[in-house]
């Protein structure tokens, strides 16, 4: 890249590659040029790619990757890792801001650095990350002569809203590619002495996409929070096999906002038709996937109880032969450290999942089955307990891939082979905690078990200490994530005019004025213990005067916690529930 004062001077650096992007940094006009019009005092600088363009306060702002890291190859194609990115403003100064514009800007640029710095972002120039290796078999001459920008499966494009205006140019398309956000591992594995690749990708929808407690459910297209769609890919001796699952929150109208307490209640609301939504997310579903089971590992007790029979209900009234519903209480039959009884789970779909199969095509490119159906899993997060059971699921699938392409023996188990199991289970623990910091902002609970195949002691008080993590986040710190997700995805846009944004919105005076009650009160509560007064009864007398006024206040905050909570500013969840 050739930055100048007035422009960016984007080069390809493919063999024979004479175009350059020209992006003028006054007009934002984007343009096409050659390599003779790059004028020589440019700062020049090597880029990995364009992410995108985003409009913020001090105007607009191209944001680039500067550093990636090879996975592997898919298909004879180098995927990558994008590790860093800048984001640089068109223009040279904020000297024309006021200064409540500027610390806007500055919190608005926190923010997409904030989404840049999650892990998972993923990228291949010139093959197409976004659709399965079965959707790619099953297109057009025509499709293949789109673009990667125009072809790609929008529901996993995370820079496609920074892309807006390079797409509306289809001459620029060259210069820019899909960024996916998830989770990939690329492993070359030995069983046998025979030597393939095993890999593992996860996509997360960027559509109803946000962080645990402020976004549940779907909207009104049917989108689901949290989706999630993994795929396991062997490639071996030119041919490859692939078995696709995925996850999402239930797919009605629901939420659970965070009040301070530690696991809010879900409440389901009574005042849309589910139905309607319900449909659309279960059409397109089938539509994309064909045949449905629905694996739903919530509580069949408690607060969760609700949820299962709405979810189930809904299933019902849908009456479509094509999904079928299985409810399983995760945590009632895996008490006591009975990691076993996950094994009912998988026994009971096994005929299933024996007849959706998976896509396998040969060396030839010629495509000897497809996979028929999936398993869409979920729970309260749609990612502990689920991706436990998606590991289970993705290893039965595994042992018939493995055999039918003649790396496994006739009557050999993948659990015998020990050097693959580990690198299997630790590519899904991993895949697990990607998913959880990005949804949840710690990584995943249950993780020991996919690790290892059994619970542990240590994978318990890991759990603790990753819940207290995520019950600070979620109650202290997910307004702003969210906020940063909607900025950096077009849910909110910033306008370009002088008026205040929503950044500018002042907390009440509970806000400040109950926790600092609360700190005084408890505060003098210790102080009279430490300093006794002449008589134990007028000790006892302060002790219980303070006592009380904290006991009192933390009430009342508690009462009053969504008042407490960090909330997102930018979109109002609610509306969009």
């Amino acid at each position: 890249m050739h930055a100048t004062v007035d422009k960016f001077y984007i080069e390809a650096c493919d063999d024979g590659a004479i175009d350059v992007l020209v992006i003028d940094r006054i007009s934002t006009e984007m343009t096409l040029t050659g390599t003779h019009d790059i004028p020589p005092s440019g700062i020049t600088r090597p880029i990995c790619g364009i992410m995108g363009t985003i409009r913020l306060v001090a105007g607009m702002y191209l944001i680039v990757i500067t550093r990636k890291r090879k996975m592997g190859e898919l298909a004879g194609h180098t995927v990558w890792k994008a590790t860093e990115f800048d984001v640089i403003p068109y223009k040279k100064t904020t000297m024309h801001l006021l200064e409540a514009q500027t610390q806007d800007n500055q919190v608005f640029l926190n923010m997409i650095n904030s989404v840049l710095n999650t892990d998972g972002f993923y990228f291949c120039t010139d093959y197409d990350l976004t659709h399965t290796q079965q959707r790619l078999a099953n297109t057009s001459p025509d499709f293949q002569e789109m673009s990667l920008l125009e072809r790609a499966d929008q529901r996993f494009v995370w820079n496609g809203n920074l892309l807006r205006d390079i797409i509306g140019q289809p001459e620029l398309h060259k210069f820019a590619f899909p960024v996916i956000h998830g989770f990939v591992v690329m492993k070359p594995c030995s069983i046998n002495g025979k030597i393939f690749e095993w890999i593992l990708i996860s996509r997360r929808s960027c559509f109803r996409a946000g962080v645990r407690y402020y976004v549940r459910g779907i909207d009104s297209e049917g989108h689901a929070a949290n989706f999630v769609e993994t795929e396991q890919i062997v490639q071996y001796q030119g041919g490859r096999s692939s078995f696709v699952q995925t996850r999402g929150s239930m797919p009605f109208f629901w939420s659970q906002r965070p009040n301070l307490k530690y696991k809010p209640k879900p409440l389901i609301s009574s005042t849309t038709t589910h139905m309607d939504g319900f449909k659309r997310h279960f059409e397109s579903q089938v539509l994309i996937y064909g045949k449905q089971v629905i694996l739903n590992l919530v509580n069949q007790k408690g607060s969760e109880k609700p949820l299962e029979e709405a979810f189930a209900k809904m299933v019902d009234s849908m009456d479509n032969s094509l999904i079928k519903y299985i409810a399983f209480d995760f945590h009632k039959e895996c008490s006591k450290m009975r990691w076993h009884r996950l094994q009912i789970l998988v026994d009971a779909v096994a005929e299933n999942q024996d007849e959706y199969g998976h896509f396998w095509v040969d060396s030839d490119g010629k495509v000897a089955s497809q996979q028929s159906g999936t398993f869409r899993s979920n729970c309260m997060d749609c990612l502990d307990r689920t991706n436990v059971i998606q590991s289970l699921l993705a290893r039965r699938s595994l042992q018939s891939q493995l055999q039918r392409m003649g790396v496994l023996h006739v009557g050999q188990k993948i659990e015998q082979q020990a050097d693959f199991e580990k690198i299997y289970k630790n590519a899904w623990a991993d895949n697990a905690d990607a998913c959880a910091k990005q949804y949840a902002g710690t990584g995943a609970l249950k993780t020991d078990f996919t690790r290892t195949g059994k619970r542990s002691q240590w994978g318990l008080v890991m759990d603790g200490w990753n819940s207290m993590i995520r019950y600070y986040k979620n109650n202290f710190s997910d307004g702003y994530r969210q906020d940063s997700i909607d900025l950096f995805l077009g849910n909110y846009t910033v306008d370009d005019t002088e008026g205040p944004t929503p950044l500018q919105v002042q907390k009440d005076w509970k806000f400040m004025m109950l926790p600092l009650v609360l700190l005084v009160a408890f505060s003098m509560c210790i102080l009279c213990l430490l300093m006794a007064g002449d008589t134990w009864t007028e000790t006892l007398a302060y002790v219980m005067f303070w006592g009380m006024a904290s006991a009192v206040t933390t009430a009342v905050i508690v009462f009053n916690g969504k008042d407490f909570v960090d909330a997102p500013k930018l979109v109002q969840k609610e509306k969009m529930d």
